[in-house]
């Protein structure tokens, strides 16, 4: 398993000086499992992923959904592979529970006054798949996929992925109550060896962000030492939070638990 973030922020995209080491694209994760390329969410980050999948000649991929932000869906439109004849990609969804089809999300997106052109653009091959939160999933041989229900408004989705006895986590997009681990995210993360956690906040600011859908850094910690797994990694940063402070929270996070990672845009780490 290899886990590459090319997106490490939530909200919007951001750039200049201050944000140059950790980077400033929204949120976008590659899973590999063997030859198989698993796609998490299309923010910004997925422009150069996609620039990397065309130098490698990827033909075929899954791309999912935690949910239909914008700041998880504005890359969609320029993902290279889309663009190329011969690419074959499933999109799927399962936040919106049988409210919208994922065809009609990406539909919603690709339409006047929102973007200038439609679906017919795209030369690759490309289907829709629905799910509904808890199921299970299987979009490759030898892959097993385990989704569950996060607190986001209009809904999230969070996946595990388990291959080859390995456990990858992706936790993006949820809030928390104080004092109380979600039980949904903690099936998802045990004994898992890394999961990537939603941290745009610190447990100092949840009480004036109250309700809209965010986690903190703090809370990533606790859950890793209850579910025991082995590896955290910090994604979705908060747009106001500039390298400096980045590095503070890294420093902090490392004193409570030294496997603790806040990830850049563009790292990857094998499991």
């Amino acid at each position: 398993m290899k886990v590459t973030v090319w997106g490490t922020r939530g909200s919007i995209p951001v750039s200049g000086a201050h944000f140059s080491r950790y980077g400033g694209n929204t949120t976008c994760v590659e899973l590999r499992c063997g030859n198989e390329v698993l796609i998490f969410d299309c923010g910004t980050g997925i422009i150069p992923a996609g620039a990397r999948l065309k130098t490698e000649r990827v033909t075929d991929l899954n791309l999912f959904l935690t949910h239909s932000h914008y700041d998880h869906i504005m890359g969609f439109p320029f993902f290279g592979p889309f663009h190329c004849s011969g690419v074959r990609a499933a999109v799927w969804s399962g936040h919106l529970e049988g409210k919208m089809t994922t065809r009609q999300i990406v539909e919603g997106l690709l339409r006047p006054p929102y973007f200038p052109v439609g679906l017919e653009i795209m030369k690759a091959s490309l289907t829709f798949r629905d799910f509904l939160p808890g199921d299970i999933l299987t979009p490759a041989p030898g892959i097993v996929m385990r989704t569950a229900r996060l607190t986001h408004p209009g809904g999230a989705v969070g996946y595990r992925i388990e291959w080859q006895g390995k456990v990858f986590a992706l936790i993006t997009d949820t809030e928390h109550i104080p004092g109380m681990l979600d039980p949904n995210v903690l099936s998802l993360i045990d004994h898992a060896d890394l999961f990537l956690y939603d941290s745009t906040f610190g447990d100092e600011d949840m009480e004036h962000v109250r309700g809209i859908g965010h986690s903190s850094w703090q809370q990533a910690i606790r859950l890793a030492k209850a579910a025991n797994a082995a590896s955290v990694g910090f994604i979705h940063h908060a747009f106001t939070h500039t390298d400096a402070d980045i590095d503070d929270i890294s420093a902090q996070a490392r004193q409570m638990l030294p496997s603790a990672h806040v990830f850049n845009d563009g790292q990857s780490m094998e499991i």
